[in-house]
């Protein structure tokens, strides 16, 4: 059986402490770097008390490009902008790079002063990162050197309006995705919007009209489905842990006006047929249905009244929608089966 060498940069993340968490029941991965500049030396344990018995007193590790060299897999659980200037100096040295940030999601260099308020500063490598979202790029997934695992809102609305453009039921213009999303998804690092008090009892929208997915969900639909989407992205911050539920509307094509909901549940189900992740089911998604999975739960509706398609999806925004995506895609670089290490089932209650 091959092991492979694995390395986490920012490692002491939501994301880092959920690759780590991943890791320690890999069959295949070994992980051989965990680093964590903000918390360099600290024991893991002492920051996740949840992974004491797999790490021990194992501790998080300055940052080092060297001490990267050789390995297999790096994964790269920065914030974004950081990421531009770490891949530069892995690539060559390592065998494969799977980015969790936004910083080469994006094929036009152009679009990150406009969404993110900042020059790329390797736009070279925009273009030789492959859309971490294997269920719908796989075949480019496969043994690529530098990743971009898609963003968590992203993935959700992606993976829900894929299958309904690609069969032609719904116009490109005007698509609404409507998503809540749990406060991990904004990291561990405190914030004002973040704190206890101020989500607690409360719900907010977001990033209105500005929200730096909208160009990603828009780039994916359109390399999917060859056509151009244009979509009103609004998340609300709600207080819950994790999870991301999207309800996506769309107007229907006159094919799309023929068909029922029972239809268009099938043509979502018929899109992910042989997908080891995806429900397609009738009943409404539940975010706390694919807690702690890798899953992804969808379903479609038809309504004649108003003239409308809606697709609802919900992920865990830390599995599906970060680490266990950013596994998936890593197996896939490194020729395993995809679904290795990655649980099917969510935790309940």
């Amino acid at each position: 059986m091959t092991s492979y060498r694995v390395g986490i940069v920012g490692a002491s993340g939501y994301t880092g402490a959920e690759l780590l968490r991943l890791l320690s029941c890999h069959p295949d991965f070994e992980l051989a770097a965990a680093t964590g500049d903000s918390q360099a030396g600290r024991p893991i344990a002492e920051l996740y008390p949840s992974l004491a018995l797999a790490y021990g007193d194992r501790v998080f590790d300055a940052y080092a490009p060297d001490a990267l060299d050789g390995l297999d897999v790096v994964f790269c659980g920065l914030p974004h902008g950081v990421s531009m200037s770490v891949v530069p100096e892995l690539k060559g040295t390592v065998g494969h790079i799977v980015d969790l940030g936004s910083d080469f999601r994006l094929h036009d260099p152009g679009l990150y002063p406009e969404w993110y308020g900042a020059e790329h500063t390797c736009p070279e490598l925009l273009h030789e990162a492959v859309y971490g979202l294997p269920e719908l790029f796989r075949n480019k997934i496969a043994g690529a050197e530098l990743i971009a695992a898609t963003g968590c809102n992203a993935a959700t609305a992606v993976l829900t309006l894929a299958p309904l453009l690609s069969a032609g039921l719904i116009e490109p213009e005007g698509i609404v995705v409507d998503l809540i999303t749990g406060v991990s998804g904004a990291g561990r690092p405190p914030k004002p919007t973040t704190t206890f008090c101020t989500v607690d009892e409360d719900v907010t929208a977001y990033g209105l009209l500005t929200h730096r997915h909208t160009p990603e969900i828009e780039q994916a639909l359109a390399e999917r489905t060859g056509q151009e989407p244009s979509v009103l992205f609004t998340p609300h911050l709600v207080p819950m842990n994790r999870g991301i539920l999207a309800t996506c509307y769309g107007r229907p094509t006159p094919s799309g006006a023929s068909i029922d909901s029972a239809e268009a549940q099938r043509v979502l189900a018929e899109f992910y047929r042989d997908e080891p992740f995806v429900v397609v089911a009738d009943r409404s998604p539940s975010t706390k249905a694919t807690l702690g999975s890798n899953a992804v739960h969808l379903t479609a509706r038809v309504d004649p009244r108003t003239g409308t398609i809606l697709g609802l999806g919900a992920l865990d925004n830390l599995m599906k929608g970060a680490s266990g995506m950013a596994v998936q895609c890593a197996n896939l670089a490194v020729g395993l089966p995809e679904d290795t290490g990655l649980a099917v089932a969510g935790v309940y209650p």
